[in-house]
């Protein structure tokens, strides 16, 4: 049996970005290593499935990355949450606050239909308000909402308890 591949080595810590003080954890590697690409989408696969989701929704847009590869690994459909004004035709809008102002998602009218089983998947979790607002937006379309899901959870950020549904993280850092 093959070594298991350890994903944390396929995230690349990128110091003072998007400015000075923010440690960014980058993706881009585990994208780009195929192996270690193909675990993630399996292990959230394994983690999901039993949640049985009909649609997987990603947040724009690195949950786009995740949510589309592990919707054709289930099996289900994949929709789109977005900024303000990236989405065609009647969409759904849902504003809520970030630490210095506010912003809003949108979500397209009939991309849920109501009592639809759906999980939420971003790249990272760290607050937890556009998680947070995302799980808001769905369910006044309707959708029931069983799961969060991530790649990367920054526990230090404690965004775990903004969100009122079961999460699922790969990898978690402390600091």
């Amino acid at each position: 049996m093959p070594n298991p591949i350890d994903l944390k080595n396929h995230i690349r810590g990128i110091a003072d970005f998007p400015k000075p003080g923010i440690l960014f954890y980058d993706i881009s590697p585990l994208l780009a290593h195929a192996e270690a690409w193909k675990e993630a989408v399996d292990q959230l696969a394994e983690a999901l499935r039993p949640r049985k989701p009909e649609l997987l929704v990603g947040i724009e847009s690195r949950g786009f990355l995740i949510a589309a590869p592990l919707a054709l690994a289930l099996g289900t459909g994949f929709i789109m949450v977005r900024k303000h004004g990236k989405l065609p035709g009647d969409k759904v809008a849902h504003s809520y606050d970030l630490e210095y102002g506010t912003d809003t998602i949108e979500v397209q009218a009939d991309a849920v239909k109501p009592g639809q089983r759906v999980v939420v998947l971003d790249d990272l979790l760290a607050t937890g308000g556009t998680m947070a607002a995302a799980i808001s937006l769905l369910r006044r379309v309707g959708a029931d909402v069983r799961a969060a899901a991530f790649l990367v959870e920054l526990t230090f950020l404690n965004g775990r308890d903004k969100l009122d549904v079961p999460s699922v993280s790969l990898m978690s850092y402390d600091s």
